[in-house]
């Protein structure tokens, strides 16, 4: 994952339909617009991730020998074509939404203003960097939002879909939310917390279950946590604990982190019982820490059922989104450049959510003046320029019949795509990973409650400017009057 060359990270036919391009003379500067239709895992909201990644293919790009050598080989691509490839670079621009931000169906996460070859060549890559970091980074902000302000922990390496994924994941599940990463890796990369405490496999390699715990509390005097239910919990596990904390405040080294953490079992009966006996210790400062499958909709009952867990560590289900294995992106043309202007182009189909919107267009968040927090979003074409001076009216592209007037200086704007590279040069510079996770809490907090809600959450407009609306509507008429 150090600087790869992912070029070839493509699907076949982006390279089959780029020599279609080169052999035709086509290589006209057109717009693309990577964006999903659905929110992941039944959410009010995304969360946008993945675009260091992304930032750090597009540098990267290019055929080396091997990958010339290689499609020679396949006998389908042309000498001249592939002398085209051995001099391969992006030249293009690229504006996209910071990691972090909060984002809604429909609207460009990234959008891609290049040669029609190299637009074509990086669909694919960056489908699969955004589509899988924004998926982790939105189910690991409903798993934090379960927990009420408990602090979160992504466990998932080991049951990730490879290294990759199990690195990228944790990355942006911190961004999500999580507080670290019990992946290393990941944790030295992105300069984020590594955490973690010990398996089943210490205690059962010691004679007994005191004697592990206290060679453990030796090695680990101020950060002691112990795993508490590999033979017994409330008869063996928690009573062992609780004398090897007794034995170090003795000692006069009473951990500054220390508790117990439970992984099987009946969680919300085991830590209340256990939260009793640590208590009646006097060890009420002491954490419980949970694991064991957990998820948002796991979580959410046991704080309900008043578990008296205050710490989680969350593995296979936020690192594969168990119930949610797919984001949805895709990636559509939306324009192509004739003169000094561009051609608004449309993909139409039976399916009306699945009419794509046309031409250049950005997005203004529009914000509640009085509360911060958000209205609705605004897709509007990249020329227009709003006003919060100007009285702004909103309405539902589907049901245009719903209407919301906003009155001047009653709302806030802000422009969420930024330009990441113009003429083919990086002009962004990604924030470390702990400063998009803060980011992304203060993003969290433009959302209404109704909006964050595990079920049934209340969905965010996103609306076209009536210029887009207006184009769009035109388009479609075209299209089918030439029926």
């Amino acid at each position: 994952m150090e600087k790869d060359n992912l070029t070839l990270l493509t699907d076949f036919y982006e390279l089959t339909m780029m020599q279609g391009y080169f052999k035709n003379n086509a290589n006209e500067t057109v717009i693309f617009d990577m964006f999903y239709r659905n929110n992941p895992s039944g959410s009010g909201y995304a969360i946008c991730a993945g675009l260091e990644q992304v930032i750090e293919y597009i540098k990267e790009l290019h055929f080396d020998t091997e990958d010339i050598e290689y499609l020679r080989g396949l006998n389908l691509f042309d000498e001249d074509f592939l002398g085209y490839l051995a001099d391969f670079r992006f030249t293009g621009d690229i504006y996209a939404i910071p990691e972090g931000t909060v984002v809604f169906p429909m609207e460009p996460l990234v959008k891609v203003i290049a040669p029609i070859m190299e637009a074509q060549l990086v669909e694919t890559a960056i489908l699969n960097i955004v589509n899988h970091q924004s998926l982790i980074a939105t189910k690991a902000s409903r798993v934090v939002y379960a927990a009420k302000g408990d602090g979160v922990m992504e466990f998932g390496l080991r049951r990730a879909q490879g290294p990759d994924a199990g690195t990228l994941g944790a990355r942006a599940a911190v961004i999500g939310g999580c507080i670290g990463t019990s992946n290393v890796l990941c944790a030295k990369k992105f300069n984020v917390p590594a955490l973690g405490t010990h398996a089943h496999s210490w205690i059962m390699s010691f004679e007994d279950e005191l004697t592990a715990f206290r060679k453990y509390a030796e090695l680990y005097p101020q950060n002691t946590t112990l795993l508490v239910d590999t033979y017994d919990t409330l008869h063996s596990g928690v009573p062992h604990a609780i004398q090897v904390f007794n034995e170090l405040k003795e000692a006069g080294k009473k951990p500054k982190i220390y508790g117990i953490r439970l992984d099987s079992g009946d969680l919300a009966y085991l830590s209340k019982k256990a939260r009793k006996m640590l208590d009646d210790a006097g060890y009420t400062d002491a954490v419980i820490v949970a694991s064991s499958d957990l998820d948002e909709y796991l979580i959410d009952s046991l704080k309900t059922q008043g578990a008296a867990i205050r710490s989680w560590g969350v593995g296979t289900n936020l690192i594969t989104s168990k119930d949610c294995p797919a984001f949805g992106g895709v990636y559509k043309l939306a324009a192509i450049k004739k003169g000094n202007g561009f051609i608004p182009k449309i993909k139409l189909s039976e399916n009306t959510w699945k009419i794509t919107n046309p031409g250049n267009k950005t997005i203004y968040r529009i914000y509640d003046k009085e509360t911060g927090k958000i209205k609705a979003d605004l897709i509007a074409l990249a020329d227009e320029v709003l006003s919060e001076k100007d009285p702004l009216l909103l309405f539902d592209p589907m049901a245009t019949w719903k209407k919301l007037y906003l009155k001047p200086d009653t709302y806030t704007l802000r422009e969420l795509l930024v330009p990441v590279f113009i003429a083919g040069e990086c002009v962004y510079e990604s924030p470390a990973v702990m400063d998009i996770r803060q980011n992304c809490i203060e993003e969290l907090d433009t959302l209404w409650d109704e909006t964050k809600r595990l079920v049934n959450p209340h969905n965010v407009y996103v609306d076209l400017s009536n210029k887009l609306f207006q184009m769009k509507n035109e388009l479609i008429s075209d299209m089918n009057l030439d029926k």
